[in-house]
Protein backbone atom coordinates (compact mmCIF):
# COMPACT_ATOMS: atom_id res chain seq x y z
CA UNK A 1 0.00 0.00 0.00
CA UNK A 2 1.36 3.22 -1.16
CA UNK A 3 0.86 6.27 1.06
CA UNK A 4 -0.25 6.51 4.71
CA UNK A 5 -2.67 3.66 5.77
CA UNK A 6 -6.02 4.51 7.24
CA UNK A 7 -7.03 3.67 10.24
CA UNK A 8 -9.75 1.15 10.12
CA UNK A 9 -10.34 -0.02 13.91
CA UNK A 10 -9.14 2.52 17.61
CA UNK A 11 -9.79 1.12 21.11
CA UNK A 12 -9.44 3.50 23.66
CA UNK A 13 -8.59 3.02 27.06
CA UNK A 14 -10.36 -0.02 27.03
CA UNK A 15 -10.81 -1.93 30.45
CA UNK A 16 -12.17 -5.26 31.56
CA UNK A 17 -12.48 -6.88 34.76
CA UNK A 18 -13.76 -10.17 36.09
CA UNK A 19 -14.27 -11.45 39.12
CA UNK A 20 -10.59 -11.88 41.01
CA UNK A 21 -8.48 -10.38 37.86
CA UNK A 22 -8.10 -7.14 35.66
CA UNK A 23 -8.07 -8.36 32.07
CA UNK A 24 -7.56 -5.19 30.47
CA UNK A 25 -6.50 -2.29 31.91
CA UNK A 26 -6.77 1.12 29.80
CA UNK A 27 -5.54 -0.63 26.34
CA UNK A 28 -5.18 1.12 23.28
CA UNK A 29 -4.15 0.02 20.18
CA UNK A 30 -4.64 0.88 16.25
CA UNK A 31 -5.16 -1.08 13.77
CA UNK A 32 -4.74 0.41 9.90
CA UNK A 33 -6.06 -1.07 6.92
CA UNK A 34 -3.61 -2.57 4.53
CA UNK A 35 -1.43 -3.60 7.66
CA UNK A 36 -0.38 -6.91 9.78
CA UNK A 37 -0.63 -6.15 12.96
CA UNK A 38 0.90 -8.55 15.79
CA UNK A 39 -0.46 -9.22 19.15
CA UNK A 40 1.60 -10.74 21.65
CA UNK A 41 1.89 -11.35 25.16
CA UNK A 42 2.44 -14.27 27.69
CA UNK A 43 -0.90 -16.38 28.06
CA UNK A 44 -2.91 -14.18 30.66
CA UNK A 45 -1.53 -11.12 29.35
CA UNK A 46 -5.19 -10.01 27.90
CA UNK A 47 -4.93 -10.86 23.82
CA UNK A 48 -8.36 -13.22 24.45
CA UNK A 49 -10.10 -10.58 25.99
CA UNK A 50 -9.18 -7.45 23.72
CA UNK A 51 -10.10 -10.41 20.90
CA UNK A 52 -13.62 -11.25 22.44
CA UNK A 53 -14.65 -7.57 23.02
CA UNK A 54 -13.39 -6.40 19.73
CA UNK A 55 -15.83 -9.04 18.32
CA UNK A 56 -18.90 -8.79 20.25
CA UNK A 57 -18.28 -11.53 22.89
CA UNK A 58 -17.42 -9.72 25.82
CA UNK A 59 -18.85 -6.04 26.62
CA UNK A 60 -16.24 -3.68 27.65
CA UNK A 61 -16.13 -1.80 31.33
CA UNK A 62 -14.86 1.28 30.50
CA UNK A 63 -13.18 2.56 27.30
CA UNK A 64 -14.25 3.80 23.34
CA UNK A 65 -13.79 1.76 20.14
CA UNK A 66 -14.27 3.01 16.64
CA UNK A 67 -14.32 1.80 13.37
CA UNK A 68 -13.41 3.89 10.36
CA UNK A 69 -14.12 6.96 12.87
CA UNK A 70 -17.19 5.73 14.55
CA UNK A 71 -17.67 4.81 17.60
CA UNK A 72 -19.31 1.61 18.07
CA UNK A 73 -20.79 -0.79 21.13
CA UNK A 74 -21.05 -4.57 19.80
CA UNK A 75 -23.61 -6.96 21.46
CA UNK A 76 -23.04 -9.50 20.04
CA UNK A 77 -20.25 -11.64 16.87
CA UNK A 78 -22.93 -10.63 14.75
CA UNK A 79 -23.19 -6.69 14.96
CA UNK A 80 -19.22 -7.15 14.81
CA UNK A 81 -19.48 -9.27 11.76
CA UNK A 82 -21.83 -6.47 9.99
CA UNK A 83 -19.42 -3.53 10.55
CA UNK A 84 -16.62 -6.32 9.28
CA UNK A 85 -14.87 -7.56 11.78
CA UNK A 86 -14.71 -11.76 11.78
CA UNK A 87 -11.79 -13.89 13.38
CA UNK A 88 -10.26 -17.06 12.10
CA UNK A 89 -9.69 -19.05 15.23
CA UNK A 90 -7.00 -22.20 16.42
CA UNK A 91 -9.79 -24.64 16.45
CA UNK A 92 -11.46 -23.67 12.69
CA UNK A 93 -15.52 -22.90 13.39
CA UNK A 94 -16.94 -24.45 10.36
CA UNK A 95 -19.58 -27.36 9.84
CA UNK A 96 -17.18 -30.84 9.18
CA UNK A 97 -20.38 -32.55 8.01
CA UNK A 98 -21.41 -29.57 5.17
CA UNK A 99 -19.02 -29.48 1.89
CA UNK A 100 -16.88 -26.30 1.26
CA UNK A 101 -19.63 -24.69 -0.96
CA UNK A 102 -22.55 -25.24 1.70
CA UNK A 103 -20.19 -23.48 4.29
CA UNK A 104 -19.42 -20.29 2.42
CA UNK A 105 -23.30 -20.23 2.00
CA UNK A 106 -24.62 -21.09 5.24
CA UNK A 107 -27.56 -19.91 6.39
CA UNK A 108 -27.83 -18.53 2.70
CA UNK A 109 -28.16 -20.93 0.17
CA UNK A 110 -29.42 -19.46 -3.52
CA UNK A 111 -32.91 -20.65 -5.12
CA UNK A 112 -33.05 -20.99 -8.46
CA UNK A 113 -36.82 -20.56 -10.13
CA UNK A 114 -38.42 -23.30 -9.15
CA UNK A 115 -37.76 -22.66 -5.57
CA UNK A 116 -35.10 -25.40 -5.01
CA UNK A 117 -31.66 -25.08 -4.02
CA UNK A 118 -29.32 -23.77 -6.84
CA UNK A 119 -26.30 -26.39 -6.59
CA UNK A 120 -24.51 -24.89 -9.70
CA UNK A 121 -24.39 -21.51 -8.49
CA UNK A 122 -23.09 -22.29 -5.18
CA UNK A 123 -20.77 -24.55 -6.42
CA UNK A 124 -19.40 -21.97 -9.23
CA UNK A 125 -19.20 -18.95 -7.09
CA UNK A 126 -17.40 -21.10 -4.99
CA UNK A 127 -14.56 -22.27 -6.98
CA UNK A 128 -14.40 -18.70 -8.15
CA UNK A 129 -13.72 -17.50 -4.37
CA UNK A 130 -11.37 -20.54 -4.06
CA UNK A 131 -9.43 -19.96 -7.16
CA UNK A 132 -9.09 -16.37 -6.94
CA UNK A 133 -6.72 -16.75 -3.46
CA UNK A 134 -5.05 -19.54 -5.24
CA UNK A 135 -6.21 -22.59 -4.05
CA UNK A 136 -6.91 -25.86 -5.37
CA UNK A 137 -9.63 -27.46 -3.13
CA UNK A 138 -12.89 -29.03 -4.60
CA UNK A 139 -15.57 -26.66 -3.40
CA UNK A 140 -17.99 -30.29 -3.21
CA UNK A 141 -15.55 -31.78 -0.82
CA UNK A 142 -16.68 -32.36 2.94
CA UNK A 143 -14.70 -30.43 5.23
CA UNK A 144 -14.27 -33.14 7.57
CA UNK A 145 -12.20 -35.14 4.46
CA UNK A 146 -10.01 -31.73 4.59
CA UNK A 147 -6.75 -31.51 6.29
CA UNK A 148 -6.73 -29.10 9.03
CA UNK A 149 -4.50 -27.04 7.10
CA UNK A 150 -7.23 -26.90 4.19
CA UNK A 151 -10.05 -26.05 6.63
CA UNK A 152 -8.10 -23.04 7.87
CA UNK A 153 -7.46 -21.87 4.25
CA UNK A 154 -11.64 -22.30 3.35
CA UNK A 155 -12.13 -20.61 6.65
CA UNK A 156 -10.09 -17.55 5.42
CA UNK A 157 -11.88 -17.69 1.73
CA UNK A 158 -15.30 -17.33 3.89
CA UNK A 159 -14.12 -14.64 5.65
CA UNK A 160 -13.12 -12.90 2.14
CA UNK A 161 -16.58 -14.16 0.49
CA UNK A 162 -18.14 -11.72 3.41
CA UNK A 163 -16.43 -9.00 2.84
CA UNK A 164 -14.67 -8.60 5.95
CA UNK A 165 -12.25 -5.57 6.39
CA UNK A 166 -10.63 -7.09 9.68
CA UNK A 167 -9.37 -10.47 10.21
CA UNK A 168 -8.12 -11.82 13.76
CA UNK A 169 -6.69 -14.73 13.16
CA UNK A 170 -5.83 -16.45 16.54
CA UNK A 171 -2.65 -18.61 16.84
CA UNK A 172 -3.43 -20.10 13.18
CA UNK A 173 -0.68 -22.10 12.80
CA UNK A 174 -0.83 -24.10 15.80
CA UNK A 175 -1.83 -27.36 13.56
CA UNK A 176 -0.62 -26.50 10.04
CA UNK A 177 2.88 -28.28 8.38
CA UNK A 178 5.37 -25.73 6.77
CA UNK A 179 4.21 -25.85 3.77
CA UNK A 180 0.58 -24.89 4.74
CA UNK A 181 2.26 -22.40 6.74
CA UNK A 182 3.30 -21.01 3.72
CA UNK A 183 0.54 -20.82 2.03
CA UNK A 184 -1.19 -19.07 5.05
CA UNK A 185 1.08 -16.53 4.95
CA UNK A 186 0.57 -15.80 1.35
CA UNK A 187 -3.12 -15.64 1.95
CA UNK A 188 -2.11 -12.93 4.98
CA UNK A 189 -0.13 -11.02 2.47
CA UNK A 190 -3.02 -11.20 -0.17
CA UNK A 191 -5.71 -9.88 2.42
CA UNK A 192 -3.18 -7.30 3.57
CA UNK A 193 -2.56 -5.77 -0.35
CA UNK A 194 -6.78 -5.75 -0.64
CA UNK A 195 -6.06 -3.38 1.73
CA UNK A 196 -8.25 -5.44 4.93
CA UNK A 197 -6.73 -4.94 8.03
CA UNK A 198 -5.39 -8.22 10.04
CA UNK A 199 -4.42 -9.06 13.58
CA UNK A 200 -2.16 -11.83 13.95
CA UNK A 201 -1.80 -13.93 17.57
CA UNK A 202 1.29 -15.86 18.13
CA UNK A 203 3.27 -17.17 20.69
CA UNK A 204 5.84 -17.95 18.04
CA UNK A 205 8.00 -14.82 17.60
CA UNK A 206 9.71 -15.66 14.62
CA UNK A 207 6.00 -15.45 13.13
CA UNK A 208 5.40 -12.39 13.54
CA UNK A 209 8.74 -10.93 12.35
CA UNK A 210 8.14 -12.78 9.04
CA UNK A 211 4.45 -11.54 8.34
CA UNK A 212 3.62 -8.47 10.41
CA UNK A 213 4.24 -4.83 9.10
CA UNK A 214 3.74 -3.88 13.54
CA UNK A 215 3.95 -5.42 16.65
CA UNK A 216 2.28 -4.65 19.83
CA UNK A 217 2.76 -6.18 23.74
CA UNK A 218 0.22 -6.82 26.30
CA UNK A 219 1.66 -7.51 29.77
CA UNK A 220 -0.95 -8.36 33.05
CA UNK A 221 -4.05 -6.37 30.89
CA UNK A 222 -1.69 -3.64 29.84
CA UNK A 223 -0.23 -2.31 26.78
CA UNK A 224 3.32 -2.13 27.27
CA UNK A 225 4.27 -0.83 23.84
CA UNK A 226 4.30 -0.66 19.85
CA UNK A 227 6.56 -0.92 17.56
CA UNK A 228 7.31 -0.86 13.48
CA UNK A 229 8.89 -4.28 12.02
CA UNK A 230 11.83 -3.88 11.19
CA UNK A 231 12.92 -1.61 14.07
CA UNK A 232 12.59 -3.88 17.56
CA UNK A 233 14.70 -7.21 17.38
CA UNK A 234 12.80 -10.34 19.16
CA UNK A 235 15.22 -9.78 22.59
CA UNK A 236 13.37 -6.76 23.15
CA UNK A 237 9.90 -8.20 22.04
CA UNK A 238 10.56 -10.91 24.64
CA UNK A 239 11.63 -8.84 27.50
CA UNK A 240 8.66 -6.53 26.64
CA UNK A 241 6.53 -9.54 27.11
CA UNK A 242 7.77 -11.14 30.41
CA UNK A 243 8.72 -7.66 31.88
CA UNK A 244 12.32 -9.03 32.35
CA UNK A 245 15.84 -9.41 30.34
CA UNK A 246 16.24 -12.42 28.67
CA UNK A 247 19.53 -13.59 27.36
CA UNK A 248 19.20 -16.75 25.64
CA UNK A 249 16.42 -18.49 25.72
CA UNK A 250 18.22 -21.74 25.32
CA UNK A 251 21.23 -21.23 27.19
CA UNK A 252 20.66 -24.54 30.17
CA UNK A 253 23.83 -25.71 31.43
CA UNK A 254 25.05 -28.72 30.14
CA UNK A 255 26.08 -32.25 31.57
CA UNK A 256 28.75 -34.62 31.43
CA UNK A 257 26.60 -38.03 29.51
CA UNK A 258 26.80 -41.13 31.50
CA UNK A 259 25.49 -44.49 31.02
CA UNK A 260 23.19 -45.61 28.12
CA UNK A 261 19.89 -45.88 30.04
CA UNK A 262 17.75 -46.58 26.89
CA UNK A 263 18.95 -47.91 23.40
CA UNK A 264 16.42 -48.92 20.38
CA UNK A 265 17.76 -51.46 17.35
CA UNK A 266 16.03 -51.87 14.37
CA UNK A 267 12.73 -50.68 15.49
CA UNK A 268 10.42 -51.21 12.55
CA UNK A 269 6.17 -50.42 12.49
CA UNK A 270 5.07 -50.29 8.52
CA UNK A 271 4.72 -47.60 7.25
CA UNK A 272 5.37 -45.14 9.81
CA UNK A 273 9.13 -45.92 10.43
CA UNK A 274 12.21 -48.61 9.44
CA UNK A 275 15.05 -50.04 11.23
CA UNK A 276 15.36 -47.16 13.62
CA UNK A 277 18.37 -47.74 15.90
CA UNK A 278 19.86 -44.96 18.78
CA UNK A 279 20.65 -44.56 22.16
CA UNK A 280 20.50 -42.36 25.05
CA UNK A 281 22.24 -41.58 27.45
CA UNK A 282 21.69 -40.16 31.20
CA UNK A 283 22.53 -36.22 31.18
CA UNK A 284 21.90 -35.98 27.41
CA UNK A 285 19.17 -34.35 25.86
CA UNK A 286 18.48 -35.89 22.17
CA UNK A 287 16.44 -34.16 19.63
CA UNK A 288 14.15 -35.74 17.02
CA UNK A 289 13.11 -33.77 14.24
CA UNK A 290 11.38 -34.14 11.02
CA UNK A 291 8.17 -32.61 9.26
CA UNK A 292 4.89 -34.07 10.22
CA UNK A 293 4.47 -37.13 8.96
CA UNK A 294 7.92 -38.51 9.78
CA UNK A 295 7.83 -41.08 12.14
CA UNK A 296 8.58 -38.92 15.44
CA UNK A 297 5.41 -39.44 17.27
CA UNK A 298 5.01 -43.20 16.36
CA UNK A 299 8.63 -43.93 17.91
CA UNK A 300 8.00 -42.84 20.94
CA UNK A 301 4.55 -43.86 21.71
CA UNK A 302 6.15 -47.43 20.84
CA UNK A 303 8.69 -46.67 23.63
CA UNK A 304 6.12 -45.63 25.96
CA UNK A 305 4.45 -49.01 25.03
CA UNK A 306 1.29 -47.20 24.01
CA UNK A 307 1.99 -49.42 20.45
CA UNK A 308 3.82 -52.07 19.37
CA UNK A 309 6.34 -52.23 16.81
CA UNK A 310 6.40 -55.05 13.97
CA UNK A 311 10.39 -55.87 14.97
CA UNK A 312 13.04 -54.91 16.90
CA UNK A 313 14.68 -54.04 20.38
CA UNK A 314 13.76 -51.19 23.16
CA UNK A 315 16.65 -51.59 25.58
CA UNK A 316 16.42 -49.92 29.30
CA UNK A 317 19.43 -49.65 30.95
CA UNK A 318 20.95 -52.58 29.43
CA UNK A 319 17.47 -55.18 29.24
CA UNK A 320 15.53 -55.62 26.33
CA UNK A 321 12.08 -54.56 27.53
CA UNK A 322 8.55 -55.65 25.10
CA UNK A 323 6.06 -53.20 26.52
CA UNK A 324 2.27 -54.01 26.17
CA UNK A 325 1.27 -50.87 28.05
CA UNK A 326 2.56 -47.44 29.53
CA UNK A 327 2.20 -48.85 33.33
CA UNK A 328 5.44 -51.08 32.35
CA UNK A 329 7.16 -48.48 30.62
CA UNK A 330 6.58 -45.99 33.67
CA UNK A 331 7.71 -49.01 35.83
CA UNK A 332 11.34 -48.58 34.41
CA UNK A 333 11.36 -44.79 34.24
CA UNK A 334 9.73 -43.34 31.56
CA UNK A 335 7.45 -40.58 30.74
CA UNK A 336 6.09 -39.26 28.16
CA UNK A 337 4.84 -35.23 27.87
CA UNK A 338 2.37 -36.16 24.61
CA UNK A 339 1.95 -34.23 21.65
CA UNK A 340 -2.17 -33.38 22.20
CA UNK A 341 -1.57 -32.57 25.97
CA UNK A 342 -5.48 -32.15 26.40
CA UNK A 343 -6.41 -35.32 25.15
CA UNK A 344 -3.13 -37.30 26.01
CA UNK A 345 -1.70 -35.92 28.90
CA UNK A 346 -4.56 -34.59 31.14
CA UNK A 347 -7.44 -35.53 32.79
CA UNK A 348 -9.17 -32.00 31.57
CA UNK A 349 -11.84 -32.61 34.08
CA UNK A 350 -9.95 -33.61 37.14
CA UNK A 351 -8.12 -31.06 39.35
CA UNK A 352 -4.32 -29.94 39.33
CA UNK A 353 -3.51 -32.54 42.33
CA UNK A 354 -5.37 -34.90 40.78
CA UNK A 355 -3.17 -34.14 37.49
CA UNK A 356 -0.27 -34.08 39.04
CA UNK A 357 -0.22 -37.35 41.09
CA UNK A 358 -2.18 -39.79 38.87
CA UNK A 359 0.80 -41.70 37.55
CA UNK A 360 2.17 -42.36 41.18
CA UNK A 361 -0.96 -42.70 43.68
CA UNK A 362 0.90 -46.51 44.14
CA UNK A 363 3.99 -44.75 46.08
CA UNK A 364 2.07 -42.37 48.56
CA UNK A 365 -0.97 -45.64 48.90
CA UNK A 366 -1.23 -48.11 52.13
CA UNK A 367 -3.21 -50.99 51.98
CA UNK A 368 -5.47 -48.77 49.25
CA UNK A 369 -5.82 -45.93 50.95
CA UNK A 370 -4.07 -42.66 50.04
CA UNK A 371 -1.73 -40.86 52.58
CA UNK A 372 -3.72 -37.76 52.23
CA UNK A 373 -0.85 -35.26 53.87
CA UNK A 374 2.02 -37.14 51.61
CA UNK A 375 -0.14 -36.42 48.45
CA UNK A 376 -1.17 -32.67 49.43
CA UNK A 377 2.75 -31.48 50.38
CA UNK A 378 3.73 -33.48 46.89
CA UNK A 379 1.43 -31.47 44.90
CA UNK A 380 1.96 -28.34 46.36
CA UNK A 381 5.90 -28.65 46.44
CA UNK A 382 5.62 -29.25 42.87
CA UNK A 383 3.62 -26.29 41.82
CA UNK A 384 5.19 -24.22 43.83
CA UNK A 385 8.63 -25.43 42.23
CA UNK A 386 7.06 -25.22 38.74
CA UNK A 387 5.37 -22.15 39.03
CA UNK A 388 2.25 -23.37 38.15
CA UNK A 389 -0.20 -20.51 37.79
CA UNK A 390 -3.24 -22.24 39.84
CA UNK A 391 -5.86 -20.16 42.22
CA UNK A 392 -5.51 -23.52 44.59
CA UNK A 393 -4.10 -27.32 43.59
CA UNK A 394 -8.15 -28.12 43.57
CA UNK A 395 -8.53 -26.13 40.36
CA UNK A 396 -9.60 -27.95 37.36
CA UNK A 397 -7.18 -28.14 34.58
CA UNK A 398 -9.47 -27.51 32.15
CA UNK A 399 -9.66 -23.85 33.29
CA UNK A 400 -5.84 -23.56 33.08
CA UNK A 401 -3.83 -21.71 30.30
CA UNK A 402 -2.28 -23.81 27.99
CA UNK A 403 1.25 -22.94 29.41
CA UNK A 404 0.21 -24.10 33.37
CA UNK A 405 -1.67 -27.18 31.22
CA UNK A 406 1.71 -28.23 30.52
CA UNK A 407 3.35 -27.62 33.67
CA UNK A 408 0.60 -29.85 35.38
CA UNK A 409 1.71 -32.74 32.80
CA UNK A 410 5.70 -32.31 33.41
CA UNK A 411 4.77 -32.64 37.22
CA UNK A 412 3.55 -35.81 36.65
CA UNK A 413 6.47 -36.85 35.93
CA UNK A 414 8.24 -34.78 38.38
CA UNK A 415 6.18 -36.94 40.90
CA UNK A 416 6.49 -40.09 39.16
CA UNK A 417 10.99 -39.45 39.23
CA UNK A 418 11.39 -41.37 35.86
CA UNK A 419 15.37 -41.68 34.08
CA UNK A 420 13.89 -40.88 31.24
CA UNK A 421 11.11 -38.35 30.07
CA UNK A 422 10.00 -37.83 26.65
CA UNK A 423 8.58 -34.35 25.62
CA UNK A 424 6.62 -34.49 22.11
CA UNK A 425 6.57 -31.10 21.08
CA UNK A 426 6.64 -29.52 24.31
CA UNK A 427 5.90 -25.64 23.98
CA UNK A 428 3.09 -26.07 21.12
CA UNK A 429 0.63 -23.23 22.23
CA UNK A 430 2.73 -21.99 25.19
CA UNK A 431 4.15 -18.26 25.40
CA UNK A 432 7.74 -17.34 25.72
CA UNK A 433 7.45 -16.97 29.64
CA UNK A 434 6.52 -20.49 30.17
CA UNK A 435 8.58 -21.66 27.13
CA UNK A 436 12.00 -20.30 29.30
CA UNK A 437 10.44 -22.25 32.26
CA UNK A 438 9.99 -25.34 30.76
CA UNK A 439 13.46 -25.15 29.24
CA UNK A 440 14.92 -24.46 32.90
CA UNK A 441 13.17 -27.89 33.66
CA UNK A 442 14.87 -29.70 31.09
CA UNK A 443 18.09 -28.27 32.26
CA UNK A 444 16.91 -29.56 35.98
CA UNK A 445 16.42 -33.04 34.59
CA UNK A 446 19.81 -33.45 32.86
CA UNK A 447 21.62 -31.84 36.10
CA UNK A 448 20.15 -34.63 37.81
CA UNK A 449 21.63 -37.57 35.49
CA UNK A 450 18.10 -38.18 33.48
CA UNK A 451 17.86 -38.02 30.42
CA UNK A 452 15.51 -36.04 27.53
CA UNK A 453 13.89 -37.06 24.53
CA UNK A 454 12.69 -34.11 22.49
CA UNK A 455 10.67 -34.22 19.44
CA UNK A 456 9.74 -30.51 18.12
CA UNK A 457 9.40 -28.97 14.60
CA UNK A 458 10.72 -25.89 16.01
CA UNK A 459 13.85 -25.69 14.71
CA UNK A 460 15.48 -22.84 17.27
CA UNK A 461 13.95 -25.15 19.98
CA UNK A 462 15.48 -28.65 18.97
CA UNK A 463 18.80 -26.66 17.68
CA UNK A 464 19.19 -24.88 20.90
CA UNK A 465 18.34 -27.93 23.51
CA UNK A 466 19.90 -30.80 22.01
CA UNK A 467 23.34 -32.00 22.21
CA UNK A 468 22.61 -34.37 19.55
CA UNK A 469 19.51 -33.93 17.00
CA UNK A 470 18.39 -37.15 14.83
CA UNK A 471 16.88 -36.28 11.47
CA UNK A 472 13.92 -37.95 10.10
CA UNK A 473 12.06 -38.38 6.59
CA UNK A 474 9.13 -40.47 5.81
CA UNK A 475 9.45 -43.09 8.51
CA UNK A 476 13.59 -43.47 7.54
CA UNK A 477 16.25 -41.96 9.52
CA UNK A 478 18.56 -39.70 7.94
CA UNK A 479 21.25 -39.15 9.92
CA UNK A 480 22.76 -37.56 13.14
CA UNK A 481 23.81 -33.74 13.83
CA UNK A 482 25.68 -32.88 16.84
CA UNK A 483 24.59 -29.25 18.35
CA UNK A 484 27.54 -27.64 17.43
CA UNK A 485 27.38 -28.61 13.71
CA UNK A 486 23.87 -27.48 13.47
CA UNK A 487 22.39 -25.16 11.18
CA UNK A 488 18.68 -24.56 9.79
CA UNK A 489 19.45 -25.40 6.31
CA UNK A 490 21.06 -28.39 7.00
CA UNK A 491 18.54 -29.76 9.28
CA UNK A 492 15.43 -28.62 6.57
CA UNK A 493 17.47 -30.21 3.77
CA UNK A 494 17.94 -33.22 5.46
CA UNK A 495 14.21 -33.94 6.75
CA UNK A 496 13.17 -32.80 2.88
CA UNK A 497 15.35 -35.52 1.29
CA UNK A 498 17.95 -33.02 -0.25
CA UNK A 499 21.44 -32.96 -0.47
CA UNK A 500 21.85 -36.00 1.91
CA UNK A 501 25.13 -37.01 1.29
CA UNK A 502 26.54 -34.10 2.21
CA UNK A 503 23.72 -33.52 5.04
CA UNK A 504 24.38 -36.76 7.13
CA UNK A 505 26.92 -37.00 9.68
Amino acid sequence: MNGPRKEFVRVVQVSKRFPGVQALDNVDIVVHKGEVHGLVGENGSGKSTLIKILMGVHQKDSGKIYINGKEVNFKSPLEAQKKGLSAVYQEVMIAPELSVGENFFLGKLPLNRLGFVDWDKVYKESQKTIRDLGLEIDPRRKIFNLSFGDRTMIMIAKVVREKANLVIFDEPTSYLTIEETDTLFNLIRLLRDKGLGVIYISHRLEEIFKICDTVSVLRDGQMVGTNPLPGVDENRIVSMMVGRPIDEMYNIRRAEPGEVLLEVKNLTRDPDFRNLSFYLRRGEVLGFYGLIGSGRTEIMRIIFGVEKPDSGEVIIKGKPMKFAHPYQAMAQGIGLVPEDRRFQGLAMSLTVRHNINISSYGEITNLGFIRRKDELSRTEKLVDALNIYTPSIEQLVNNLSGGNQQKVVIAKWFAKNVDVLIMDEPTTGVDVGAKVEIYRFIEGLIQQGKAVIIVSSYLPEVMGLADRILVMAEGDFMGEVRREDADEELLLSMACKVTLNSAAH
